[in-house]
């Protein structure tokens, strides 16, 4: 890296405090190293959890804080020891960027599970400098840390898979529900749900969403391709589909009963957690002792499920529904998300965002 070891300047949009409010920040990325990547980031996904920290929802926020974990960007510089990518490849960085590398996860190529890893914000890098994410014009990665985006993917149809994206196929992967015929359900149509009905279709599963109301039901359908529609609280509905599931995708990031859901999972099914809920959740033991029920929990993936999933939706086609914008529209889009209106990932086009460009002239 031509500065390696020097301080590079970037600049972002931070929240200051539990207002969640971002404004233009600049600050100065950590020092550089021989296995370090130099990124121009082109764009970054909205993911729910950035709602979670910059209102320090979980208790745990350090300020000001530039979040972003599904960024997409140009390598602009390369360190010494970098042997995976070189100047002009289009990478992309997810939700962690460093690990012990030496406890029982790093050594199974499972980082996300390293009780020492570094989150790509709101967390301290080896060096004692704050990690900060993707709503920035830069970044500073190491190199195992970093994916190659596949050629011809287009970066803002490929940012989403960078967190949502792998979050589904993960634990359909981990737990062999990737067989043709098997019958899931995606509880929650969001941004991860709607990865899960398209993922879970391109494996040729039958796919039936359940959700709390009729509002989703054609773009499910129709523009989604879901097999079956179900709303949670319609009771007769709900008992046509008992039995019936290999698994469900839960995806709710706000506290819910488990047991209606249970009990639509077949023998040796499974309820899979994905949200961040921070209320303790019940059930009654019977609905899983009596039908050899698992409930489990998956967090996001690999850097190895995440170069797969890159690849498997370049190869089967699939698309995330997103709606790009602007980096000066950045908390009217949390505002929508906080509210679900959201078709179903925001993308902020970071190199295309002039706001961002002239701010950057003016801030020392």
């Amino acid at each position: 890296m031509g500065s390696e070891g020097g301080e590079k300047k970037a600049l972002g949009w931070a929240a200051r405090d539990p207002s969640g409010v971002l404004s233009p920040y600049s600050y100065t990325l950590r020092s550089t190293g021989p296995d370090d990547v130099y990124i121009k980031v082109i764009c970054c996904g909205i993911c729910h959890t950035d709602i979670h920290q910059i209102k320090n929802d979980l208790g745990m926020s350090n300020y000001p804080m530039v979040p972003g974990h599904e960024v997409v960007g140009k390598v602009v510089e390369v360190g010494s020891d970098v042997s995976k990518f070189t100047v002009g490849d289009v990478v992309g960085v997810g939700v962690i960027v460093g690990c012990c590398g030496n406890c029982k996860p790093c050594s199974s190529d499972l980082e996300q599970y390293c009780n020492k890893k570094i989150w790509s914000y709101n967390d301290v890098y080896t060096d004692g400098k704050p990690t900060q994410g993707g709503f920035a014009d830069t970044m500073i990665v190491h190199q195992k840390f970093i994916v190659k985006i596949p050629e011809g993917m287009p970066v803002e149809q490929a940012a989403p898979l960078l967190c949502a994206g792998v979050t589904v196929y993960s634990p359909l992967s981990h737990f062999g529900l990737m067989k043709t015929g098997l019958r899931g359900g995606i509880l929650g149509l969001g941004g991860v749900g709607h990865m899960g009905v398209k993922i879970a279709k391109a494996m040729g599963h039958h796919v039936t969403v359940i959700s709390s109301s009729e509002k989703k039901r054609e773009e499910a359908m129709e523009h989604l391709g879901a097999d079956d529609y179900v709303v949670s609280s319609d009771q007769a509905e709900m008992q046509r589909i008992a039995d019936s599931l290999d698994y469900i995708i839960d995806t709710v990031p706000v506290f819910h009963p488990l047991e209606p859901y249970l009990a639509c999972l077949k023998l040796d099914g499974n309820l899979i957690l994905m949200g961040v809920i921070n209320t303790p959740l019940q059930f009654i033991t019977p609905l899983i002792i009596l039908g050899r029920k698992v409930i489990s929990g998956s967090f996001i993936g690999s850097i190895k499920e995440t170069e797969e999933v890159l690849a498997f939706c370049k190869e089967k086609g699939v698309t995330s529904t997103i709606e790009v914008v602007k980096i000066d529209e950045l908390n009217t889009a949390f505002e929508r998300l906080h509210k679900n209106d959201v078709r179903y990932r925001f993308v902020v086009d970071v190199a295309g965002s002039k706001f961002l460009e002239e701010t950057a002239t003016t801030t020392n």
